[in-house]
């Protein structure tokens, strides 16, 4: 409807195409939904591009915040064995020392 193409919103409707299935369709599927009009399918297929640009960009940025985030975790993890080691090591030392007084 923002593209000014609400005269096929019952056919898509009526062929229970959802977001998911549009950005499936292609010139000749959307010609089989009734779609006769070549400048209406090129503005279709234009919108359609750019969607998939922006959900590729955002599946990017998605996969990389979790990057970060694991190897904030993995880092997190190796400075709490380091302390650990550290906190075993002085008890060890401790206990040496209490044994031979």
């Amino acid at each position: 409807m923002s593209l000014n193409l609400e005269q096929y919103v019952s056919e898509f409707s009526a062929q229970n195409i959802n977001g998911e299935h549009l950005l499936q369709l292609d010139g000749s599927k959307l010609k089989a939904l009734g779609m006769t009009s070549s400048q209406d399918r090129a503005i279709i297929k234009k919108k359609l591009k750019e969607m998939k640009v922006s959900l590729e960009k955002a599946r990017k940025a998605q996969e990389k915040m979790e990057k970060q985030r694991e190897k904030l975790r993995k880092k997190e993890q190796e400075q709490l064995q380091r302390r650990s080691k550290k906190t075993d090591k002085c008890s060890s030392d401790a206990t040496e020392g209490t044994n031979e007084q």
